[in-house]
């Protein structure tokens, strides 16, 4: 018998709709394949598939499975398919009959059947509501962050046994309450308080300036005299992000796992420090498979670079384009994207390799 479930892969900042197929053959020798240019991560799904469906009390088919990843074409990397593969072999071997055709499956099995914190789940949420699909299923760890897109029904589960039963029809399950992304923006407060900081006149007035006009701005001075400090406090003069800025935000942290945990969306404005030995791809962004890296991680908000004059001159010499454009195009063999780059520049450095000449007090 086959099974049809969708759920869908991101790309860039975009997700796409990925169709997993699952067909249960009563000829050939008991195996488990899946198919569709799968990394490793979809590869060991098979694993955690087969214990949880144990584990949930369901039987797991004796027989020829395969698993088609569609479109063929399209890398499929990390775990979120576990939910909709282990759904396919339930529908495929006969032990459950839903109606999954409006709905759209995305999560990480743990093996006892539960759900775990999956990457990406607020593009999903888009995706669904572009595509008008009526349901969408996460896991119940990511439902603040789904609850932002209106227009969809969106269903947290806890486990693989709640959706069997959901599905079976022995209990009920309650669309989450939508999130407002205005009362959530309103309430954010950032890290440190520029108000708090005493002395350095000229230099709070610099940053002010900077502030208002999204300049990009370099500090010299010896060490101690609270260069990191005033930097750490400069998003918290900025403007409150609007709802636009804040999903654009959250996206990127929601793709690179870099989103709190139950947290629904980012609320204020990023603050990037990247240690001097980072190198291009992770300050640029890259890879075998294209990842955003810092300038992208500080969209609409501040890349503090510490120790400006001792990073490698590539490594700066690579921050041009981007900081002309507000954006970074990124080409590998398996693909090309382009991310999000319009951030505030605040650089820092020591005025000689001691770090004081010039100072009255210390030689």
């Amino acid at each position: 018998m086959l099974a049809k479930i969708t759920s869908g892969a991101t790309v860039g900042l975009n997700a796409t709709l990925v169709d997993v197929e699952v067909d249960i053959a009563e000829q050939g020798l008991p195996s488990f394949t899946i198919v569709g240019l799968p990394d490793k991560a979809v590869e060991e799904s098979k694993e955690r598939v087969r214990s949880a469906i144990k584990n949930t009390g369901a039987d797991f088919p004796i027989s020829r499975i395969t698993v088609n990843l569609a479109p063929a074409d399209l890398p499929k990397a990390g775990p979120a398919y576990d939910l909709p593969i282990a759904l396919g072999i339930l529908i495929a071997s006969g032990q459950i009959n839903p109606e999954v055709s409006d709905s759209l499956f995305f999560g990480e099995l743990s093996l006892d059947g539960s759900l775990r914190h999956t990457n990406g789940i607020l593009p999903m949420a888009y995706l669904a509501k572009e595509k008008k699909f009526k349901n969408i299923f996460v896991p119940k760890i990511n439902e603040k962050e789904a609850s932002v897109v209106s227009g969809i029904d969106v269903y947290s589960i806890e486990s693989l046994l709640v959706l069997v039963r959901y599905f079976s029809k022995t209990i009920e399950l309650i669309p989450a309450d939508k999130t407002s992304l205005k009362s959530l923006l309103i309430s954010s407060e950032a890290e440190f308080d520029f108000s708090e900081i005493i002395g350095q006149e000229a230099a709070k007035r610099a940053l002010e300036i900077a502030a208002a006009g999204g300049h990009n701005i370099f500090m010299k001075g010896t060490p101690g005299s609270g260069k990191t400090m005033l930097a750490r406090a400069l998003p918290g003069i900025l403007p409150t992000m609007t709802e636009g800025e804040a999903l654009e935000v959250t996206k990127i942290y929601s793709i690179t796992g870099n989103l709190p945990a139950g947290e629904a969306i980012v609320t204020t404005r990023p603050f990037r420090s990247p240690h001097h030995t980072t190198s291009r791809i992770g300050l640029i962004g890259g890879g075998s498979n294209p990842a955003p890296g810092e300038i992208s991680l500080a969209h609409r908000g501040t890349l503090f670079l510490d120790e400006f004059p001792e990073f490698p001159r590539h490594v700066l010499e690579a921050l041009r384009q981007p900081m002309e454009d507000g954006v970074v195009s990124i080409s590998r063999a398996k693909g090309s994207v382009t991310y999000p780059a319009q951030f505030m520049l605040v650089a820092a450095s020591n005025p000689c390799p001691c770090g004081y000449f010039g100072d009255p007090k210390r030689a």
